[in-house]
C-alpha cells in the first residue's frame, strides 16, 4: 500500500530499533535515510529496494529539506510504500514533523513510528540517569543550535537554570560557550556537573565529564565534536559509578571479519557485544555449484556409505538443500554413522533432527582420524560433502586408515569483488585493531585486497587466527599471530580477541 512510514531509528546501536521499525524496513519499496542513521539498519531491507541518503553533516545538506519533502511525496503518489528512516525519533527535533505536515497537504498517507531519542539513551549508557530521586524530577530538551549572533534568544535561559531539572541540549558542541555563559547569567552556579556524550550508544560512543564553566575549554582540548549531546545536572555525578557501556573492553576498536557474509554475524555479533566497531570485509563467498547433479545423486543413494563426514555447517546446508530437492528428509540418513568437525557443524545438523555419532576434540584431520580409528573406519565407505576448494589432510589420512573414501563437492568458495579503500584507510588512520581470520582462503582473499604492507606499515594492527592451519597461511604474508584461539571455533575466537584487548587496557 502507498504509504509514508516517519520511522525513529534510534540513537545509533542497531538493538534499539524497534520490531515494527525492522518490520517496515523488511517490507519497503523506498528507504530515504538521514546521516545519523546507522547504516546497519540497511541490512534490514529488502534487496531491491530503491535507497537514498539525504542525510546532512555539519551544515552540509546532501538534499535540502524541500527536496526531501518532494522525494516523499514523489514516492508516495507512485504508489510505493515509503520508510523515511531518522535518527532518534521523528518528532524530537528531527523535523518529522514538518515533513508529516507536508504529507497531508500533498494528500498522501503516512505513519508515525517513535524511535528511542537519544537525549534519554545516550546518557543511559554514559551511566547518567537523565532523572533520579536524589537530584531531579523533571528533565528539559533543549536544541543547542541556536545562532549566538541573534540580538535576543528565543529560550527561556532563567528558567531552564533555576528549575533543577535536567538539561539536554542538543546539537550544542559548536554553541558550548554561548550555552553556558548563558546558563551562567541566568544564576546557575559555574561548579554545576556537565557532561558530553559524542555517537552515544555506538561502538565510537565517548564521554566527557566537566562543570558548566570549565566545559567549552575541556571539549575543544579532547577534540569533542558533533554529534554529541550536553548534559547538565546533578545526575551527571553518577557517570563515574553507573558508566556500564564505557567499561566494554572492546569500545571504540575496529575489529575486521573477512568471513564471509552468510557466516560473518555470530563473530561480528560476539565482537560488538563488547563494544567492536566491526567491519564487514567477506574475504570469500559461499556459492552454489554449476553443476549440482553429483549431488543429488549421493544424496539419493547414501545406503552406499557407512559414515557421512560434514567439515562445515555450509556443507550441511548445502547438502541438505538436494536432499529438500529430492523430496527426501533426515530418515534417508538411516543406518548411516555421522560426523561432524565442530560444535557448529554439530548444531546445523541436530537442527535438521540428525544428533553427530562423532565430535572429535580437536578439529584437525588427525585428530578426526585418530578418533574414527576407535569406530573400526578400515574398510567402511564414506562420503565427505565439503567445499571444491579444501584441504585434502582428512581425506588422504581416512584412506591411508583403510577406508573408502568419496570427496564430494557441494558449493564452491570464491574471492568477494569489493573496494578494500574503506580498510586501508581505517588502517592507516589507527581505526582498525585486530584484523581476524577464520580459514587459509580468509588470509589469501583479504591479501589479494588490501597488501601485507599496509598493515606492517600501521604497526598496530594485530591479527587474530582461529587455529593452526590458519596461523601457517598467515605465516606466508610475513605475520605472527597476535591472537590465537584455543580452541578451532568461532566463539573461542571472540573470546580470545576480547581476552587480548583486557589484558592491554
Amino acid at each position: 500500500m502507498s504509504k509514508v512510514y516517519l520511522i525513529g531509528a534510534g540513537p545509533g546501536d542497531p538493538g534499539l530499533l524497534t520490531l515494527r521499525a525492522k518490520d517496515l524496513l523488511s517490507r519497503a519499496d523506498v528507504v530515504v535515510y538521514d546521516y545519523l542513521a546507522n547504516k546497519a539498519f540497511l541490512n534490514f531491507c529488502r534487496k531491491d529496494a530503491e535507497i537514498y541518503y539525504v542525510g546532512k553533516k555539519g551544515g552540509d545538506h546532501t538534499l535540502p529539506q524541500d527536496k526531501i519533502n518532494g522525494l516523499l511525496v514523489d514516492m508516495a503518489k507512485s504508489g510505493k510504500m515509503v520508510a523515511r528512516l531518522k535518527g532518534g525519533d521523528p518528532f524530537v527535533f528531527g523535523r518529522g514533523g514538518e515533513e508529516a505536515e507536508e504529507l497531508i497537504i500533498a494528500g498522501c498517507d503516512f505513519e508515525v513510528v517513535p524511535g528511542v531519542t537519544s537525549a534519554v539513551a545516550a546518557p543511559a549508557y554514559a551511566g547518567i540517569p537523565i532523572t533520579h530521586r536524589s537530584f531531579c524530577s523533571s528533565v528539559s530538551f533543549i536544541t543547542g543550535h541556536e545562532d549566538p549572533t541573534k540580538s535576543e534568544s528565543s529560550l527561556n535561559w532563567e528558567a531552564f537554570a533555576q528549575s533543577g531539572s535536567t538539561l539536554v541540549f542538543f546539537m550544542g558542541v559548536k554553541n558550548l560557550p554561548h550555552i553556558t555563559e548563558n546558563l551562567m547569567r541566568a544564576g546557575m552556579p559555574g561548579d554545576t556537573p556537565a557532561a558530553l556524550v559524542r555517537w552515544g550508544t555506538t561502538c565510537r560512543h565517548k564521554s566527557l565529564v566537566a562543570t558548566v564553566a570549565t566545559m567549552p575549554g575541556e571539549a575543544a582540548r579532547h577534540g569533542f565534536a558533533p554529534p554529541s549531546l550536553f548534559v547538565v545536572g546533578g545526575v551527571v555525578s553518577l557517570h563515574d559509578t553507573l558508566a556500564w557501556y564505557e567499561k566494554r573492553p572492546l569500545l571504540g576498536q575496529g575489529v575486521v571479519v573477512t568471513r564471509s557474509r552468510e557466516q560473518a554475524s555470530d563473530l561480528v555479533r560476539l565482537l560488538a557485544d563488547e563494544g567492536a566497531c566491526c567491519y564487514e570485509f567477506p574475504a570469500i563467498e559461499i556459492a552454489p555449484l554449476a553443476d549440482a547433479e553429483p549431488v543429488r545423486q549421493a544424496a539419493g543413494r547414501l545406503y552406499a556409505y557407512d559414515w557421512v563426514i560434514f567439515t562445515s555447517a555450509n556443507g550441511v546446508d548445502c547438502f541438505f538443500a538436494e536432499i529438500d530437492a529430492l523430496g527426501l528428509d533426515a530418515r534417508t540418513f538411516a543406518g548411516i554413522r555421522v560426523a561432524a568437525i565442530g560444535p557448529a557443524t554439530a548444531g546445523r545438523l541436530a537442527g535438521r533432527g540428525i544428533r553427530a555419532d562423532f565430535l572429535p576434540e580437536r578439529f584437525v584431520a588427525e585428530s578426526v582420524v585418530e578418533g574414527l580409528l576407535a569406530y573400526d573406519i578400515a574398510g567402511k565407505k564414506v562420503l565427505i560433502p565439503r567445499a571444491r576448494e579444501a584441504r585434502d589432510v582428512l581425506p588422504e589420512k581416512l584412506t591411508e586408515a583403510g577406508a573408502d573414501v568419496t570427496v564430494l563437492p557441494v558449493y564452491d568458495t570464491r574471492p568477494v569483488e569489493q573496494d578494500p579503500e574503506e580498510i586501508i584507510e581505517a588502517v592507516k588512520s589507527g581505526d582498525i585493531r585486530y584484523v581476524t581470520f577464520t580459514s587459509s582462503s580468509t588470509v589469501k582473499n583479504f591479501f589479494a585486497k588490501v597488501p601485507p604492507e599496509v598493515l606492517k606499515a600501521a604497526g598496530t594492527v594485530k591479527t587474530a587466527v582461529i587455529g593452526p592451519i590458519t596461523a601457517k597461511t598467515l605465516a606466508e604474508y610475513g605475520f605472527t599471530p597476535d591472537v590465537t584461539a584455543e580452541t578451532y571455533t568461532v566463539p573461542a575466537l571472540a573470546a580470545a580477541v576480547i581476552a587480548d584487548a583486557k589484558r592491554n587496557a
